[in-house]
């Protein structure tokens, strides 16, 4: 063995350079897959991020727990594949583009052409490829990015349409309107988990509106809250709920009649004096002035009306853009999702622009599914038939739409609300809530099968399933699948003029064959124009494929056919490994890819997608808001490394709360701790070791070549018998966690275990270990504490690949039989030579020297001079 450096003097980033290029002249990731290839396969899904960004913390979090799991389960032989996987398509990509080009709204594309915005995507999509391999490799994670799978691949977006066939035969496929959060900014629809990812505490006009009843007696008119004005020109019915009560009441200053909820009588707008004055209350009590939130001085109570009786009632429209919907619409209908803890107790419907208001307006006739007219374009502009505000933004309109109803003497009353509100994750643009037409797979009707799939998984940690994934599950709704934007996926559906005749395609020889073209790639601009004759003879035309593509996470849904390009090949590789192994993302996933996942591969396959799963929570700036680059409120993740290096970090994470799915706020110190606090007691007993071992030579004796551990088990040294017993229950604890994916377990009992073998082996070994009780004695000694730090190393190097591995080169090369590499070694088995009598006698002893040092340094603390050590037992502990 080499000599080494004080701990002082070694430098962990510059010994993982070192480390790096040891691997890289090994091949050593690559030789790893050789030499497990035969055994049996452990499938691990990698999740795809988006590459137009650079990786952060979460990302290295996520990277950090998989390449754990994954040298864990290699190292028991068995065969680990990591292909990195990208997510090319969608939002991000278009975003990005939109931005560089100047575009604004769809029309612009078309200008552009399909193909141009198509390829311009395409370039971008790979813009940082390299950085994201140069951080993923320097964080020790092993997996292939020569051969990855990319979602823009041909291979890959034909096992998606495979996929959609499937579904489509099941028939669990259908098209329909459906409410969604759609981005103005981004000109698509998003999905629920899109639209939950940003929500802003915003400022936002309340009014209250007045719609006279026709033909009351009173001339009494219902009164409906608001806040967005901007869906009042497509207001087509007023929604009260059947149970609750409703009162009438007479303003005593003009004589107008309103009708509301009961209990909303207090909100609604009292009339200051003529001197402006806030009106002041009179001689009477409170509850004289006020009956069941009735301002008496300002309003007369003329009835009590059950919400039943208001059903039916016809009211004067506010604006005559649907004026031919005149039979059916501008009429009182009830749902109990009106409620009376806001508002008036009266909703105001636009059937285009909210989903409970489209899905009463649907059922009580309103309109019609077919006829549902969508007043607001794809870039968030009225249409012509709003012709008083045609062309104008829907939020830029507020203000003036506004000015209308008070100028119609409409307007009840008019404020400000601040609520939270969801925004664009990309665009950074309020949403609005607008009906699409959507292809959509029919989820509720699988929804019990779901919910028993997702008992058949097993997750860490397990509240997450039993909770969060499980409600989800249990209030899952049918899943808008397709997207109207031009990079992505396009839906493999190609429908004749009359809609007659659909014809899917699961293939690309299918299309080839049908269409009789050639077919090279699938995007847009390759396949919009392709068409195939009517099965019913050339007078019905010809049948064109729909120009949706799909939403990008039914691309990653599909990630674990897709990326081997099942069912086209690896057929027997897939049906005898699926579900997969292992899958673990963060917390925000549980709606996202864990969700696409088991709907996916329930509706295909009848089973979960995946056995097991680790589920990570958010990492966090310091001071527990968000990281953001703008505010820098945190470190680079390659700062950090560079100055502690990447092991520190890795075990900084994997021993946080952060690998339970809680958060975790980020602590700079918090990394150093770990050096302090692990790396240099580990590294100081593996120096003491080989500055002993070199000692031997110094002496003019042979060198120290390790007894075999066998023999050494005879040794009649209880310190000795103790540390195989330690070293023992170490690779059975760990092999144990592992097995359950405990991760965060593993670290504090390897903390533990290196407190022990430095501080009691090391400590009360000294003379063994310096060869003062002769040299017989020293050699079981040495060798001892060799195994120890060896199969310490070697059970450890999935934790910290690089640390594991500097320690290993040069204890190996006193060994009989080394690997190359620490990581081609195999886990050790448990020999069942455990003690556990001397384990917690010595545990016992640990704790009296916990104490007796606490003592001291609360001594030394308090009197500020150090305590001297007495002849006693005790304080020799000190």
């Amino acid at each position: 063995m080499e000599d080494v450096c004080e701990g002082k003097d070694f430098s962990f980033p510059a010994e993982e350079e070192r480390v790096l290029q040891l691997w890289s002249e090994l091949d050593a990731f690559h030789e790893q897959l050789r030499r497990t290839e035969g055994g049996d396969e452990f499938i691990f899904y990698d999740g795809p991020p988006f590459a137009t960004g650079l990786p952060h913390y979460g990302h290295i979090l996520a990277g950090t727990i998989k390449d754990v799991v994954t040298r864990h389960q290699s190292m028991r032989g068995r065969h680990v594949s990591r292909r990195f996987g990208w997510d090319c398509h969608g939002l991000p990509v278009e975003f990005e583009i939109d931005k560089a080009l100047g575009i604004t709204n769809r029309q612009q594309v078309f200008d552009l052409g399909i193909g141009k915005y198509n390829e311009t995507c395409r370039s971008i999509v790979t813009k940082y490829v390299a950085e994201w391999e140069s951080v993923v490799t320097r964080t020790g994670r092993w997996i292939d990015f020569k051969d990855d799978y990319k979602t823009m691949d041909i291979k890959f977006m034909e096992s998606v349409w495979w996929v959609f066939a499937q579904l489509w035969a099941k028939d669990l496929v259908y098209k329909g309107f459906k409410v969604m959060p759609y981005s103005t900014g981004c000109k698509t629809a998003l999905s629920n988990f899109e639209a939950a990812l940003d929500y802003r505490t915003v400022p936002d006009p309340a009014l209250m509106v007045s719609f006279p009843i026709v033909g009351d007696a009173d001339n009494a008119a219902l009164v409906a809250w608001t806040t967005t004005p901007w869906t009042l020109p497509s207001n087509l019915a007023l929604c009260v709920n059947a149970n609750l009560m409703y009162a009438k009441v007479k303003d005593k200053s003009n004589g107008t009649v309103y009708i509301v909820a009961e209990s909303r009588l207090g909100q609604l707008p009292v009339k200051a004096k003529a001197s402006g004055k806030k009106q002041a209350p009179s001689k009477g009590s409170a509850a004289e002035v006020v009956q069941g939130g009735l301002d008496t001085e300002s309003y007369d109570l003329l009835a009590k009306i059950p919400g039943s009786s208001l059903v039916g009632l016809k009211y004067t429209p506010l604006f005559d853009f649907f004026l031919e919907l005149q039979e059916s619409a501008f009429r009182v209908i009830a749902d109990n999702y009106v409620t009376d803890d806001s508002g008036t107790g009266v909703v105001h419907c636009a059937p285009a622009f909210g989903e409970d208001d489209h899905r009463v307006c649907l059922a009580a006739g309103i309109v019609e599914a077919s006829g549902l007219v969508v007043a607001v374009d794809d870039d968030g502009c009225f249409i012509e038939k709003i012709s008083e505000f045609k062309g104008r933004h829907v939020k830029e309109a507020d203000k003036d739409i506004i000015s209308a109803v008070k100028d119609k003497g409409r307007l009840v009353s008019k404020g400000s609300i601040e609520h939270s509100y969801p925004y664009c994750w990309r665009s950074g643009t309020p949403l609005i809530y607008r009906a699409v037409p959507s292809w959509f797979v029919k989820v509720e009707k699988i929804r019990d099968q779901l919910l028993e799939c997702n008992k058949q998984t097993y997750w860490v940690p397990d509240y997450v399933k039993e909770k969060r994934f499980h409600n989800w599950l249990e209030g899952a709704r049918d899943w808008a699948v397709s997207r109207s934007r031009f990079w992505g996926t396009p839906l493999p559906l190609w429908i004749s003029q009359d809609g007659e005749e659909i014809v899917v395609m699961d293939s690309i020889e299918k299309l080839e064959r049908l269409s009789g073209v050639k077919v090279n790639d699938l995007h847009r601009h390759h396949v919009d124009d392709i068409t195939i004759p009517s099965s019913r003879g050339p007078e019905y035309g010809v049948l064109k494929r729909v120009e949706e593509v799909f939403d990008c996470w039914f691309e990653s849904g599909s990630m674990p056919y897709a990326y081997i390009h099942y069912p086209f090949e690896n057929r027997e590789l897939f049906e005898k490994n699926f579900p997969g192994n292992f899958v673990a993302e963060g917390l925000d996933q549980t709606r996202g890819w864990f969700y696409t996942l088991m709907v996916l591969s329930t509706a295909l396959l009848g089973k979960p997608a995946f056995k097991n799963l680790i589920c990570n929570g958010l990492v966090l700036a310091e001071d527990g808001k968000k990281m953001s680059k703008s505010k820098k409120n945190y470190p680079s993740p390659v700062e950090v490394i560079n100055e502690y290096g990447a092991d520190a970090l890795r075990l900084y994470l994997i021993n946080s709360p952060v690998v339970r799915a809680e958060s975790l706020r980020f602590k700079r110190s918090g990394v150093y701790g770990v050096v302090k606090d692990v790396f240099l007691p580990w590294y100081n007993a593996y120096r003491f070791l080989v500055q002993n071992a070199k000692r031997l030579e110094i002496e003019g004796l042979s060198a120290f070549s390790p007894i075999d551990q066998s023999s050494l088990l005879k040794s009649s040294n209880v310190l000795d018998h103790w540390i195989n017993s330690a070293t023992e229950s170490l690779v059975s604890f760990v092999h144990q966690e592992m097995d359950a994916y405990r991760l965060y377990t593993v670290v504090p009992y390897l903390v533990k275990y290196i407190d022990n073998l430095t501080n009691i082996y090391v400590r009360f070994n000294r003379k063994r270990l310096k060869g003062r009780t002769g040299e017989e004695d020293c050699r079981v000694s040495l060798s001892t504490l060799y195994h120890a730090l060896v199969t310490t190393c070697v059970v450890m190097a999935p934790f910290t690949p690089f640390f594991t591995e500097a320690l290993y080169q040069n204890l190996r090369k006193v060994s009989s039989k080394p690997e190359d590499s620490i990581h081609f070694c195999s886990f050790p088995s448990t020999t069942g030579e455990r003690d556990e009598r001397v384990e917690q006698s010595v545990n016992r002893m640990m704790t009296i020297i916990d104490l007796a040092r606490n003592i001291r340094e609360r001594h030394n603390k308090a009197l500020k001079t150090p305590l001297k050590y007495v002849n006693s037992p005790y304080y020799l502990f000190l």
